[in-house]
């Protein structure tokens, strides 16, 4: 299905350059698109490269949380929380430990950090499923607590600003002190 859309994208590209060149005179248009075509790629590896090393960072801060026990006592912490909302996963499950993971790295603001984290609490969650065919009642509420999590930190926005060269701490301040008089998209120029 992802391949029929990505070829969608490229037929709609290709025919909309093609009114532009014949209905419009727009001779460099195939131009144009070939360079920003080209542009974009080395644009998403930079960003790419960028991005391992900060989730690399976050990762292996998570894995020690884990290993030293960290993770362990948080999830006793909010073990009362979860057990309530899901009173499907028993008190010391490693659910919980997974859940706490992946809700702390959303938190953070590290948004492909914790998809890692999210699919070993869902099969965690699954391990304790009756019907494998369908979601839990503990797998529904972990996925809405999951796409609707608050950020605290944005981080990989602020790695996009940083790699983009944008005044990052400009916007940052914008967070905390809105200027009616300034336009928002002149804020995060």
């Amino acid at each position: 299905m992802l391949h029929k859309i990505w070829l969608g994208f490229f037929v709609v590209g290709f025919i909309s350059a093609l009114c532009q060149w014949l209905l419009a005179g727009d001779a460099e248009v195939f131009q144009r698109m070939v360079t920003a075509s080209f542009d974009m790629a080395s644009l998403s590896v930079e960003l790419s490269i960028g991005l391992v090393g900060v989730l690399s960072f976050w990762l292996g801060i998570a894995a020690l949380g884990e290993a030293s026990g960290l993770m362990a006592k948080l999830a006793n912490g909010l073990s009362p929380l979860f057990t309530r909302l899901m009173p499907g996963v028993p008190k010391g499950h490693p659910a919980i430990s997974s859940m706490t993971l992946n809700l702390s790295a959303n938190a953070l603001g590290l948004d492909n950090a914790a998809t890692p984290l999210g699919l070993k609490a869902m099969q965690d969650l699954q391990t304790l499923n009756a019907t494998p065919d369908t979601a839990s009642n503990a797998q529904i509420l972990f996925l809405v607590l999951n796409t609707s999590s608050v950020t605290l930190f944005p981080v990989t926005v602020l790695l996009y600003r940083a790699q983009l060269g944008r005044r990052i701490l400009r916007w940052c301040l914008s967070l905390f002190y809105w200027q009616p008089a300034v336009q928002p998209w002149s804020v995060y120029c």
